[in-house]
């Protein structure tokens, strides 16, 4: 049986969608325009209908073209995650891997072992992704990545393998200005409460979101990551805990001054996690690599 709609055409129509032009889509699909005109003229005859409003001066899709390549692009996901199954099987090593790395962690040691990877010579697609506290277990329960660096707090159970990467020590540090420099003594929760407190947003999707040692005070102000936390910080945005590992230069230089806290912050297990039927290569050179990397260096 015949189809009008083919992977070729669909991939064309995708092209054109996304470079704006015939042309651009081309010079991407590396096919002459007449060639794309071609596929879409044929495509249009076949299915009886316009897919673009060639009114505009712009490649715009016509509401039936909007619905078939919305659609069609479902197909096309389908047909790469076969390809990519195929070619894995063969192989054993992925066509890509998705790794969510917990905002908490260091990037360095995360691209360390991604240049040693490279020296293998595999062609194998890396995305990193950065989450903030249940947002790394959602991204792996959701399917969003391969492999969860940092991962913290109630472990899933069941589908997923998992193993301590090491534990993040928090310090209570405010702006070098900050009125709490003066308190005499540990501060307290009734000092900590007059001022605002910074906050990271968890970044779940689908999981409840959770949150990380809150404290009480008159004013929240959440963000979305650790980097903007700590520059909130030295700014004498708020107060809050901060991991040590990522502040020694700003401790150093005095931005940052550590004062002895008497709320308690106990120090937070990180794991590293995947899902136990994924046996690809590339995760389990990751899984080595990543368990062996120095995460909690303090300079």
């Amino acid at each position: 049986m015949h189809h009008a709609i083919t992977l070729d055409a669909l991939r064309v129509l995708d092209t054109i969608d996304r470079k704006g032009s015939f042309g651009a889509a081309a010079e991407a699909l590396f096919k002459v325009p007449s060639a794309l005109s071609y596929t879409i003229q044929k495509l249009e005859s076949d299915l009886g209908i316009n897919l673009f409003d060639r009114t505009k001066q712009r490649a715009q899709l016509t509401a039936a073209g909007r619905l078939l390549l919305e659609q069609g692009r479902q197909l096309l996901q389908a047909a790469n995650a076969i390809e990519e199954a195929v070619q894995q099987l063969e192989s054993g090593w992925e066509t890509q891997l998705r790794i969510a790395k917990d905002t908490v962690l260091p990037l360095a040691p995360l691209l360390q072992q991604i240049n040693a990877f490279n020296l293998l010579d595999k062609r194998v697609a890396i995305t990193i992704s950065e989450e903030v506290l249940g947002g790394t277990w959602d991204a792996l329960i959701a399917e969003r990545c391969d492999l969860a660096l940092g991962a913290s707090g109630d472990l899933p159970k069941g589908i997923f393998e998992y193993r301590l990467m090491g534990e993040v020590e928090f310090v209570f540090a405010v702006a070098r200005e900050h009125p709490l420099c003066l308190h005499k003594g540990p501060v307290d929760a009734a000092a900590i409460s007059a001022f605002p407190t910074i906050v990271m947003a968890d970044s779940s999707l689908n999981s409840p979101g959770r949150s990380s040692g809150l404290l009480e005070s008159r004013q929240i102000i959440r963000v979305a990551n650790v980097t903007a936390k700590i520059q909130a910080q030295v700014m004498g945005v708020g107060v809050g805990f901060l991991p040590k590992h990522l502040i020694q230069q700003e401790l150093l230089r005095g931005e940052l001054i550590e004062l002895n806290c008497a709320v308690p912050r106990p120090n937070i297990p990180l794991y590293i996690a995947w899902r136990k039927n994924n046996s690809g290569k590339a995760l389990q050179w990751f899984v080595e690599a990543c368990c062996g990397a120095e995460w909690f260096i303090q300079n």
